[in-house]
């Protein structure tokens, strides 16, 4: 079994790839610019696991890198039982500030990349294959926090749920989740008050750990009936 999942080597897309792991997924990582902690990750998984895991550099938001990704699973001869788009984008300019460019490398890394990358390995993922989009809370309850994350993650839920009927021939499921507050290193840097600000509209009151967080992608992946769904895991924010 395969499983490729872009922005595979830290965060999010890292604790997928140990649950994945676990499971006995061989894995195909994608990153962006830092080899040495992309290798370390696939020696780890490797080590672990006993699968075969490996990196490869591809920027989301980098249009060649449809082709890098493309051309290792055609020249492998890999078949996928799964794809995760994890790989995402964020600008945290004022509206007054943010430009063109700016703009549209985010609608580029979180909508396109993940588009015409599904359109090129369609062929390659199997038959009852699954396809999991990373949204975000933030594409569900507006914030002010970055204008083009929250547009483009709610453009992430309606993809999922508008590819449904077109990959519905190819028998491959497809699902989006949508993270609340979740413990990776960018959170764990936040200001003690600001996280202390967040777990108070939680109804757990605390961040979710990416290890419980991971177990929805795999649940996805392996539950052959889900399908068009956009999985919040939040912890009930804004119930408290």
């Amino acid at each position: 079994m395969y499983a490729l999942i872009t922005g595979g080597t830290k965060g999010i897309g890292r604790a997928v790839a140990e649950c994945l792991a676990k499971s006995g997924y061989n894995l195909i990582l994608t990153y962006g610019t830092d080899t040495e902690t992309a290798h370390k990750t696939c020696s780890e998984l490797t080590e672990k696991h006993a699968v075969e895991a490996t990196a490869i550099k591809a920027d989301s938001a980098a249009t060649q890198s449809i082709d890098v990704i493309a051309h290792h699973v055609e020249s492998h001869n890999i078949r996928l039982n799964a794809i995760v788009f994890n790989a995402g984008l964020t600008n945290r300019e004022s509206f007054e500030k943010i430009n063109i460019k700016d703009w549209e490398n985010v609608f580029y890394a979180n909508i396109h990349f993940p588009v015409f990358l599904l359109q090129r390995l369609l062929e390659k993922i199997n038959s009852g294959g699954c396809v999991v989009f990373t949204g975000s809370l933030m594409g569900i309850i507006p914030h002010a926090m970055s204008l083009s994350y929250g547009v483009t993650k709610s453009a992430v839920h309606a993809l999922a749920q508008n590819l449904v009927k077109f990959l519905a021939p190819y028998n491959i499921r497809i699902n989006a989740v949508a993270p609340g507050f979740v413990d990776t290193e960018w959170q764990k840097n936040k200001p003690e008050e600001i996280r202390k600000n967040i777990e108070n509209k939680i109804a757990i009151g605390r961040f979710c750990d990416p290890d419980e967080l991971a177990e929805v992608y795999k649940l996805i992946i392996e539950n052959s009936y889900i399908n068009g769904e956009v999985i919040t895991v939040d912890g009930g924010y804004c119930f408290k």
